[in-house]
Order: structure tokens, then C-alpha cells, then sequence
């Protein structure tokens, strides 16, 4: 088979295409033909060494494809299932993952969409249900409201009655974001997304901001904030967040702060499940829409990465096999 290898880490160039053996199932295992993986951030963190794995290594956290076969004592899946899974690697044709860790792919969902929302659809679910669980009413913000996150979120946000702004760079990621159910979209290359926020609630602030961005957005996104709100901070695009006193949260309003992880919102198979079933069976029905921004194949990874870093992709880029 082929696969993608990581041997140092480094820019997209150490994103190398490899012959692999295909892997066999051990007690509790299952192989999956992958159909296709999904592009994260998360991805980039692990080749250029910011989260470190021991190399080397095949990246990718996200994939969907169909059960091969499995080892012994394994009841979850058959051969011939659809399925998909989270946070093992899946930059491949074929991948060894736990069977616990695999979710079914309902009918009329493919592989190339299950596997575009399974990161991205669950961080949006956890952090809009338990993270910060959105109620009718509440004021949310959005960082990169037109990114693969951001859209989801927006559109799990409205589903729960919030109203949402959402910053975007750019002309055609602002009807993105629009479309998505963003009710304030905020140009960041022209607006102070701050001001607008405080002109747009009267100066009360937010009750939650989702900061996918970090380094750059930290200081104004605490300014957002309403006495007692809450930043969710999930990621950092533009880079890590520095050090700072936590006497600010209290001069700011006895403000909250969070630095959640999918990990620990899929602890067992049971929250696994109820997170998949619902996002899969919303994008089944129709009430979700994933934005698949571009496919490419798995030996245009370091392509794929090149575009995600360049912020130039609205939505989900995805390796096929």
C-alpha cells in the first residue's frame, strides 16, 4: 500500500509518499480501506514538530473507508462495514485503528464527506453542546467563521438559537460564513472585530468566543467577552499564546477560560457515538452541510498543506485514495 511518512519534521516537503506493508489487525483491531482523509490544522502542528510524535511517522487524524478485515475478539465491526474514525492516522490507503474507535457511516453519507466532518464536525458539536453549551439567545463569536470548523460551528450555533458573528478575510469567505447562518460577518482586514462587537451589542459583549486563531486574536477576544463569558480556546493558526497574569480574567469580568481538546470530549465509546450519530445523521438529512473546498490525492499532500497554511481553502480539503 502507500502511504504518507513524516521522517523529520519540517515544511510540507516532509511530506513523503512511501511504499508500506499492508498492516495486520491485532486482538481488538480492524483494517480499513481508506476511501479518503481529512486535512487539519492539527496535521501541520504534527509535521512541523509544534506537537511532536515520535517520528517516523504517518500523519492525518480523520478517515472514512470500509472495514477490510478484523482481529480477534472484535464485535463492533464486520468486514464490508462503512465506517469512519477520529484522531488515528489516516494519511493512507489502508490503517489499523481500534474497532472501539470506529463509528458507521450511514446510508446516503459518502466516505469523501464523512471523512471532511469527523474532526471538525465533533469539535464543532463538543464545543458547541458541552464546551459552552449554546442556549436560545446567547451572543457567540466565531474566529475564521468561513474554516472548516468555523462552519460547522456557525451552524450548529444557529441550531441553537444563538446569534452569531463570525470574522472572515475575505469577500467570498464572508458569504460563506453568511450562508452558514453567520448573522454578523466581520471583514478582520478591514473591520477591528472588537469594535464591531461592541458597537452590535450595545457594549454588553459576548457570553462565548471560539478561537480557533489564537496569538492574535487572544487580547481582543477576552475584550469581547461579557462579566462571567467564557473563550474557548481550540486552536492557534497564527500561534501559541503567550504567557499572561490571570488577574486579567478577573479585572475583565470574572471572565472564563478553556483550552479543550477532542480527546477528552470522545473519552469513551459511548460519547463517541452520540457525538458521530448526531453529526452524521444531520449531514444525512440535510440539516448540515459540509463544505468540501477541494479533493486531492494522497500523493498531493504537502500540496494540501501548502493551502491550508496560506489560508487559501474555504471549507475542507480532503486526500482521496
Amino acid at each position: 500500500m502507500k502511504a504518507i511518512r513524516v521522517q523529520t519534521p519540517g515544511g510540507p516537503e516532509a511530506l513523503a509518499i512511501e511504499d508500506a506493508d499492508t498492516p495486520e489487525p491485532k486482538v481488538g483491531e480492524a483494517r480499513v480501506r481508506l476511501e479518503a482523509s481529512g486535512v487539519n490544522f492539527i496535521d501541520i502542528y504534527h509535521r512541523t514538530g509544534l506537537y511532536p510524535l515520535p517520528a517516523p511517522f504517518t500523519p492525518g487524524r480523520e478517515g472514512a473507508g470500509v472495514v477490510e478485515a478484523v482481529g480477534d475478539g472484535v464485535t463492533e465491526v464486520s468486514p464490508g462495514d462503512r465506517v469512519a474514525y477520529v484522531l488515528f492516522p489516516s494519511y493512507a490507503e489502508q490503517a489499523i485503528v481500534p474497532a472501539t474507535k470506529l463509528v458507521p457511516v450511514p446510508e446516503g453519507v459518502s466516505g469523501k464527506t464523512a471523512a471532511a466532518l469527523m474532526l471538525q464536525g465533533l469539535t464543532a458539536h463538543y464545543l458547541s453542546h458541552t464546551t459552552f453549551p449554546i442556549e436560545p439567545g446567547h451572543r457567540v463569536l466565531v474566529h475564521a467563521a468561513a474554516g472548516g470548523v468555523g462552519l460547522l460551528l456557525a451552524q450548529m450555533a444557529k441550531r441553537r438559537g444563538a446569534q452569531v458573528f463570525g470574522t472572515v478575510s475575505t469577500e467570498a469567505k464572508a458569504a460563506a460564513a453568511t450562508k452558514a447562518g453567520v448573522d454578523v460577518v466581520i471583514r478582520y482586514t478591514e473591520d477591528d472585530f472588537e469594535e464591531v462587537v461592541r458597537r452590535e451589542t450595545s457594549g454588553e459583549g459576548l457570553h462565548v468566543v471560539y478561537d480557533s486563531v489564537g496569538k492574535t486574536t487572544f487580547d481582543k477576544s477576552l475584550k469581547c467577552l461579557r462579566p462571567r463569558g467564557v473563550l474557548a480556546l481550540f486552536g492557534q493558526s497564527s500561534g501559541p499564546v503567550p504567557s499572561f497574569d490571570l488577574a486579567r480574567l478577573g479585572g475583565g469580568g470574572s471572565l472564563f477560560i478553556t483550552r479543550p481538546t477532542l480527546a477528552h470530549y470522545v473519552l469513551d465509546r459511548k460519547e463517541l457515538l452520540s457525538r458521530s450519530r448526531d453529526i452524521l445523521q444531520w449531514l444525512a438529512d440535510g440539516t448540515l452541510e459540509v463544505t468540501i473546498d477541494r479533493e486531492l490525492p494522497l500523493a498531493e499532500a504537502a500540496e494540501a498543506h501548502r493551502l491550508l497554511e496560506g489560508r487559501k481553502t474555504s471549507g475542507k480539503l480532503v486526500l482521496t485514495m
